[in-house]
C-alpha cells in the first residue's frame, strides 16, 4: 500500500523527527516500501548575502547531506530502502514538490503542538496536509 514514503526532517531538532522516522520504518517494512528523508534549506535572505561567505549555501547543503546520512544510518532501515535529499526553498512547497517527484504514497512528518500563532498564520504541516496529493500522517511528539 505505501511503497514510497517521504519523511521531511528539521535537522535543527532531530529528537522531534524520531517518531516520524520510526513510523516510516515500520510502515516501509510492513509494505516493502522505500523511505526518502528530506531536509529543506531556506533561501539566504538578500539582506544577509553580503555578510556570509560566498559558498555559504554550498556549505549548508553539504552539512545537511552529512546529517541526513547519519540519520539514515541510525534509522534501522536497510540501506537499499532509504535515501535522502536536500532541497532549497519554501518548506511546504519543497515538501510537496519532492512528494510529487518521487510519486510518494505517504508523507510522514512530525509537528509541534498547535500554538496561537499557527492558528492565524498556519504551519508547514498544516499546508502539507491541506495541499498534498497523497496521504499525510502527522505524528505528534
Amino acid at each position: 500500500m505505501f511503497k514510497s514514503i517521504l519523511v521531511p526532517l528539521d535537522l535543527s531538532d532531530t529528537d522531534l523527527a524520531k517518531p516520524a522516522i520510526a513510523t516510516a520504518a515500520t510502515l516501509s517494512q510492513t509494505w516493502g516500501g522505500t523511505v526518502r528523508l528530506l531536509n529543506v534549506l531556506q533561501m539566504t535572505p538578500v539582506m544577509l548575502a553580503e555578510y556570509v561567505p560566498a559558498d555559504f549555501d554550498t556549505q549548508q547543503r553539504q552539512s545537511s547531506e552529512e546529517a541526513l546520512a547519519i540519520v539514515a544510518q541510525e534509522s534501522g532501515i536497510e540501506a537499499s530502502r532509504i535515501s535522502s535529499v536536500v532541497r532549497q526553498g519554501g518548506i511546504y512547497h519543497e515538501i510537496l514538490e519532492e512528494a510529487a517527484a518521487i510519486k510518494a504514497d505517504l508523507i510522514v512528518m512530525t509537528s509541534h503542538r498547535p500554538a496561537m500563532r499557527t492558528y492565524f498564520l498556519g504551519s508547514n504541516a498544516g499546508h502539507v496536509v491541506r495541499y498534498a496529493k497523497c496521504s499525510v500522517l502527522v505524528v505528534r511528539h
